[in-house]
């Protein structure tokens, strides 16, 4: 029984260590990713700095350098947790591991002396011919062969917990090593992270002797936002408008000539529209319509980005922004590269193409749906042209304030905006 305890014991200790192994691979990734970010606001944040007037974008670059210097602070501490759960696991181990060694080497002295005092054959065959009857005799003839494999399997054994034990205490020395090294990067980093929030004082100290002017070019970029939101809102609005007087036309015309009630047998999908009926009703009144509704909600969650690389410099929801002002994303604002392909992510028709200040924003209907592409340097398609996945639709611009490349997107179901966030495929 020991020796199968000694077995379930081994197998719990090594399915435990591959569990840690898993979750330190991944925070390993996550440190990897952090430090390459770090490294690219590194050089961004050197280009700014070159230009000796103190601008929003050096603030802006130092607030994630910060915020990523932190998620790498807390990466290592997670990764120091791991670690000290694993030095307190396999100490354990070792410490168990010793014990049943101890166990298994005072039984096979045990056995050991056992043979000795009865190895002579005489002894033997005296052990045999003492049973009562035959069946006895084989019994015991059966046992003192047991007993030789026994001895022989408890050896073997014994060596594999030997060799397993001297595998713990390498792990061990191993781990405690990783730790001090992990503690040299958590000083280093908190050094760095010290440093980068002195310099934001500074920056902030820097850009209040010029607030006039920052909050002007503040107020400027979100008027443009407004007037993009507003653009976006009675675009959609006028779309479903001409949608209802569509089919409210459709619907008397029918009327007049006495199809309507052959259209309503024949063609079960498509709704009598009128003053009364909802935007969702408006917008999937004909049967290519809720079909193409349908396509797009299927996609959800698998959706591929407006942009080919890019990152989320501004969530969906209500935010801050660097002067402390309350301001609220229909979308994301996503950053890119300079020059990139803005797409489409889903197929449907372009409602609207229009200039707002200086920069183009292309509205997308997908049935009920619509997806909004705004700040894009230049446009490739038109109102009323049909497009498909991922087709380029444009290209992004520099941002003003910025001057990084930002393309904003949203998802509207209706004129209701949607966070992207449950649409788009992980990137």
């Amino acid at each position: 029984m020991k020796f199968y305890k000694a077995i379930l014991f081994l197998l719990f200790i090594c399915l435990s260590a591959r569990v840690f192994s898993q979750s330190s691979d991944d925070l390993k990734r996550d440190k990897k990713r952090y430090m390459q970010e770090l490294e690219q606001l590194n050089r961004e944040y050197e280009e700014t700095s070159n230009n000796k007037k103190v601008s929003l974008k050096q603030l802006s670059i130092l607030k994630e350098k910060i915020a990523t210097r932190e998620k790498e602070i807390n990466n290592i501490n997670s990764q120091l947790r791991g670690l000290d759960n694993q030095i307190l696991e396999t100490t354990n181990s070792v410490h168990n591991l010793q014990n049943q060694l101890q166990l298994l080497k005072n039984e096979y002295a045990a056995m050991v002396i056992f043979t000795y005092h009865n190895q002579s054959s005489y002894n033997k065959l005296m052990f045999i011919f003492a049973a009562k009857d035959f069946n006895q005799s084989y019994k015991r003839l059966k046992y003192l062969q047991q007993i030789g494999t026994y001895r022989e399997r408890q050896a073997k054994y014994i060596q594999a917990m030997q060799a397993e034990l001297g595998v713990k205490l390498a792990v061990l020395d191993k781990s405690k090593k990783d730790k001090s090294n992990l503690l040299s990067d958590q000083k280093r980093e908190k050094e760095n992270l010290g440093k980068e929030k002195n310099v934001e004082i500074k920056v902030v100290a820097e850009l209040s002797k010029h607030q006039g002017i920052l909050k002007q070019q503040q107020k400027e970029v979100q008027r443009k936002i407004a007037k993009t939101n507003r653009a976006i809102n009675l675009a959609i609005k006028r779309d479903i408008e001409e949608a209802r007087r569509k089919a409210e036309a459709e619907e008397k015309l029918a009327s007049k000539d006495g199809t309507s009630k052959i259209n309503a047998v024949s063609d079960t999908r498509k709704k009598t529209i009128n003053k009364s009926s909802s935007n969702s009703e408006v917008l999937l009144s004909t049967p290519e319509s809720v079909k193409l509704s349908n396509n797009f909600l299927e996609n959800r969650g698998s959706l591929p980005w407006p942009v080919t690389n890019g990152e989320i410099k501004q969530d969906f929801g209500k935010y801050h922004d660097e002067l402390g002002i309350e301001n609220e994303s229909f979308g994301w604002d996503i950053r890119t590269n300079p020059g990139s392909n803005v797409r489409a992510v889903f197929e449907g028709e372009v409602k609207q193409v229009q200039d707002i200040s200086g920069t183009f924003l292309v509205l997308i209907k997908h049935g009920e749906y619509y997806t909004a592409y705004s700040n894009l340097k230049s446009t490739t398609v038109k109102a009323g042209q049909k497009i498909s996945t991922k087709q380029i639709i444009g290209t992004v611009a520099l941002d003003q304030t910025s001057g990084e490349a930002i393309v904003t997107f949203s998802i509207y179901k209706g004129e209701v905006a949607i966070n992207p966030k449950i649409w788009l495929t992980s990137n």
